[in-house]
């Protein structure tokens, strides 16, 4: 199955886009082995000591951030779509088996494309209003997730 491009919406949405010199299905394994994410999911000193991914469309995308200090952040997702080697979508809106969370942040679409130097790759926060857009920019998006695609891309070329 090819992925359909979604649409992006500037007032609602945030878009990190870059092409990195590592082959797709090295990022997706990345992306998708739980044990391979807690290396890269949160950005140094950040780390991600609990991943459960469920690799399937109702299946748990859950984490738990940890800051320096130690407090913890878990969040709760659904996985929405899974195209291997392709593309890999969840939100928060949901939790395991479509079940409503009743809190909503963004949904997530991870797109990944072969590029003559590698990967193009393509992250997609969609939100629902602009003041989660507005948040999650102030949070730091492009500078979170990019730090998270940099340390994913030095893991890949370790060797995973």
């Amino acid at each position: 199955m090819k992925a359909k491009k979604h649409p992006v919406n500037p007032e609602l949405d945030l878009v990190l886009e870059r092409v990195v010199d590592v082959p797709r299905h090295l990022v997706w394994k990345a992306w998708t082995t739980p044990e391979l994410m807690k290396q890269w999911f949160a950005p140094r000193p950040w780390t991600t000591p609990q991943i459960r991914l469920d690799l399937y469309p109702g299946g748990a995308f859950n984490t738990t951030m940890k800051s320096p200090e130690g407090q913890e952040y878990p969040s709760q997702g659904c996985v929405l779509e899974v195209i291997e080697n392709e593309r890999l979508a969840f939100t928060s809106a949901l939790s395991e088996g479509f079940r409503p969370t009743g809190e909503s942040f963004m949904t997530a679409i991870i797109t990944l494309e072969d590029h003559p130097q590698g990967t193009k790759y393509t992250a997609h926060a969609v939100h629902k209003n602009k003041e989660d857009r507005k948040t999650h920019d102030d949070m730091g998006f492009m500078t979170g997730w990019g730090i998270c695609l940099d340390q994913l891309v030095e893991l890949v070329k370790k060797g995973i």
